[in-house]
């Protein structure tokens, strides 16, 4: 009765791996960690302690200069930023809803319970911007005007979250279209 079933799909920044045992069906995104973004984080953070630690040093007054100097440091440091999540998982208990986690690289666990009643429908949503198209798992919630992102700080491929996708659409009994029509979407649109 403890049948356990796998699954992992990998690319260049995530990991996908499927675990289900005793009646729990877990799905979880590994981000990658990046050696270079890690360095560029840090430099970021030292020129932006550069930038503003000079004008305190040479007791210089601050004048409109270095106001625009220190907010074009908070800018590029912000940009450099590295994005900590380690993995993002999806818990799903039939018989009580699902649970949403983010993994951070320092140790913290941020968690997010939706009971399976307060559940209408998973979505996959094709998410264009001006520069880039993406793909997003969300739910469409009982009750609340906005779609909650399953997976709200990583951005995997479609191949990634379609089978989070019909996993979740078997806990809601909803119908779900023929994979292979987001897929020819996926390699045509993008």
């Amino acid at each position: 009765m403890d049948q356990e079933q796998k699954l992992e799909v990998s690319n260049a920044m995530y990991t996908y791996k499927h675990h289900c045992s005793i009646g729990v069906d877990v799905h979880e995104i590994f981000v990658k960690r990046s050696r270079l973004r890690v360095v560029l984080s840090y430099i970021g953070i030292i020129f932006l302690l550069a930038n503003v630690c000079k004008p305190l040093l040479t007791k210089e007054s601050l004048s409109l200069g270095s106001v625009w100097n220190i907010a074009f440091a908070v800018l590029v440091a912000k940009c450099l930023q590295y994005k900590p999540v380690k993995r993002e998982s999806v818990v799903i208990m039939p018989a009580f809803g699902v649970q949403l986690e983010i993994h951070f690289w320092s140790g913290r666990v941020d968690h997010r319970f939706v009971p399976i009643g307060k559940i209408l429908k998973p979505l996959i949503n094709e998410c264009v911007t001006p520069v880039t198209c993406y793909w997003s798992l969300a739910l469409l919630l009982r009750d609340e005007e906005e779609l909650l992102l399953v997976f709200q700080r990583s951005r995997p491929p479609v191949k990634m979250l379609v089978p989070v996708w019909k996993a979740l659409c078997t806990l809601t009994n909803s119908e779900h279209p023929n994979t292979s029509q987001i897929y020819n979407r996926d390699s045509s649109g993008t």
